[in-house]
C-alpha cells in the first residue's frame, strides 16, 4: 500500500501582545459565524435543558444512579467505538451538508422521546435506545462541527472562535439547567426535552441560510485505504497532540461525569432535589463561562497549559469531595467548572492548530472520541462507585485520577525536555513558570 503524504503543519500562531478587549468577540464580525453562533446559543441552552431532564427522568424511573451513568454511556459509546470513521467522513464530504443531516435526524429522535415523556408512555429502554441513536449521529456531527468552524472563520480567527464556541456552550449550561430544573418541578421533564427538538431545527435553518461563497472549504480527502491508521501515525509523531490526548483521556473518563456526580450530591448528600441539581449545574457553568471568556485573552497555547489546567481541575474536584455543606461545595464546583473549561479549550486549540487541514477531521475525530467516548466508560463506573461507596468517594476518585495523570505527565516532560519550575515574586511576572535551558517555555 502506498504511503499517503501529509503536508507539514503550519506553526502554531503566536501573539506577542495580549489581544485587545475589543477583539474578544472578533470572530463575530464574520456573518456566517455570527449566524451560526445565534443558532448555537439556542441549541446549547436547549441541549442542557434536555441533559438535565433526561438524567432526572431516569432517576425518577429507576431510583438508580448507576442507571443515570448508563444513560450517559449509551449516548457516548458510539463515539468511542466508531469515532475515527466519523472523522473519515468529515474529511471526505461537505461539513455543512453532514451537519444538516445529523441535526435533522436529532430533531426527529428528540421529538419522539419528548412525546413519550409527555404522554407518560416512556420506559427506560426508550431512553437507552434514543440516547444510543443520538450517539450514532454524534459520531459524524462532532468532528464535522469542529472542522466546520475553521471553514467559517479561517485560521486567523480559529482560536477566538473556539473560545467563543465554548462560551456559548457554557452560557447554555448556565441557563439550561436552571430553566430545566424549574420546568421539571412545575410540569415534568417532557417539555425540557421537546425544546431541544425545536432547537435542532433552528440549527438546520442557520446552516441553510449561510452564504456558501464566503466559506473556506477544505479540499476533500480522496477515498483511500489506511486513512485511520494514517491519522494514528500522525498523532504519534506530534507530541503536543499525543500528550494532550493522554491528559484528555483521564479527564474525560473520570472528570467529565460531573452531571452524574452533581445529581448524586443533590439527591444523596444535600437532599436538595431537582432544583438543587439544576443550581449546582448552573454554578459549574458560571465557572466554565468565565473560563471561556478568559481564554480569549490568552496569547499562545502550549502543552504546559493543558498539563496545568488538568492538574488544577483534578485538585478542585478533590477539594469539592470534602465540602461539609452545600454552600462550600458550590464554591468548589465554581472552580471545577473554570479549570475544566480552560483545560478543554487549551486542548481543543492545541490539537486543531497543531494538525494539518488535510487530516484535521480525522485528528479531531480522535479528540472527540477520547473526550466524549471516555464518558461512556466513566459514566457507569462513577455511577457504580457513587452507588456502592458514596458520592464523596466517587468525586475524590474522579478528581484524583486527572490530578495524578497531570503530575506524571509533567514529570515525564520535565525529564525528557529538561523542564524546571521557577518561582518569581517580582511584580509583573508569573508567580510560577516552567523554564527550559534558561528560558520560559
Amino acid at each position: 500500500m502506498p504511503t499517503i503524504e501529509i503536508p507539514p503543519t503550519a506553526p502554531v500562531p503566536i501573539q506577542t501582545e495580549r489581544p485587545r478587549w475589543r477583539d474578544t468577540f472578533a470572530a463575530l464580525r464574520i456573518p456566517n459565524y455570527r449566524l451560526y453562533v445565534i443558532a448555537q446559543a439556542v441549541s446549547n441552552t436547549s441541549f442542557w435543558m434536555q441533559r438535565i431532564a433526561i438524567d432526572w427522568l431516569v432517576l425518577e424511573l429507576t431510583g438508580s444512579l448507576a442507571a443515570v451513568g448508563l444513560t450517559v454511556a449509551m449516548q457516548f459509546l458510539p463515539v468511542l467505538l466508531l469515532g475515527p470513521w466519523g472523522g473519515v467522513l468529515a474529511d471526505r464530504f461537505s461539513k455543512r451538508i453532514l451537519l444538516i443531516i445529523t441535526q435533522s435526524s436529532a430533531a426527529v429522535l428528540v421529538a419522539t422521546l419528548a412525546a413519550l415523556a409527555l404522554t407518560g408512555a416512556v420506559e427506560l429502554w426508550h431512553i437507552y435506545a434514543i440516547s444510543a441513536a443520538l450517539g450514532l449521529g454524534a459520531v459524524v456531527d462532532q468532528p464535522a462541527r469542529a472542522v466546520f468552524v475553521s471553514e467559517m472563520v479561517g485560521t486567523a480567527m480559529l482560536r477566538n472562535a473556539i473560545s467563543l464556541n465554548a462560551s456559548i456552550f457554557h452560557l447554555g449550561g448556565l441557563l439550561g439547567p436552571a430553566v430545566s430544573g424549574a420546568l421539571i418541578v412545575v410540569i415534568g421533564s417532557g417539555w425540557s426535552i421537546a425544546a431541544n427538538a425545536l432547537a435542532c431545527l433552528i440549527v438546520v435553518a442557520s446552516l441553510l441560510l449561510m452564504r456558501t461563497a464566503e466559506l473556506h472549504p477544505v479540499t476533500p480527502a480522496p477515498r483511500e485505504k489506511g486513512q485511520i491508521r494514517q491519522a494514528l501515525a500522525y498523532v504519534r509523531r506530534k507530541p503536543a497532540i499525543a500528550w494532550t490526548l493522554v491528559l484528555l483521556a483521564s479527564v474525560s473518563v473520570f472528570g467529565m461525569t460531573l452531571p452524574t456526580l452533581l445529581a448524586a450530591f443533590a439527591d444523596r448528600v444535600y437532599g436538595s432535589g431537582a432544583a438543587g441539581y439544576g443550581l449546582l449545574s448552573s454554578i459549574a457553568a458560571i465557572g466554565a463561562f468565565a473560563g471561556a471568556l478568559g481564554s480569549t485573552r490568552v496569547r499562545v497555547v502550549r502543552l504546559r497549559s493543558t498539563v496545568t489546567f488538568a492538574g488544577l481541575f483534578g485538585l478542585a474536584m478533590v477539594l469539592a469531595s470534602m465540602a461539609p455543606v452545600m454552600a462550600v461545595f458550590a464554591m468548589a464546583i465554581l472552580g471545577v467548572g473554570l479549570a475544566r473549561l480552560l483545560f478543554v479549550i487549551c486542548s481543543d486549540s492545541l490539537v486543531q492548530l497543531s494538525s494539518n487541514l488535510a487530516i484535521r477531521g480525522r485528528v479531531m475525530a480522535l479528540f472527540v472520541m477520547v473526550l466524549t467516548g471516555g464518558q461512556a466508560i466513566g459514566g457507569p463506573v462513577i455511577g457504580w462507585i457513587s452507588e456502592e461507596l458514596g458520592p464523596r468517594v466517587a468525586m475524590s476518585i474522579a478528581g484524583g485520577v486527572p490530578l495524578l495523570t497531570a503530575v506524571v505527565v509533567a514529570l515525564v516532560l520535565a525529564r525528557t525536555r529538561q523542564w524546571t519550575l521557577r518561582f518569581t515574586l517580582r511584580r509583573g511576572s508569573a508567580l510560577v513558570s516552567i523554564v527550559r535551558a534558561g528560558r520560559a517555555v
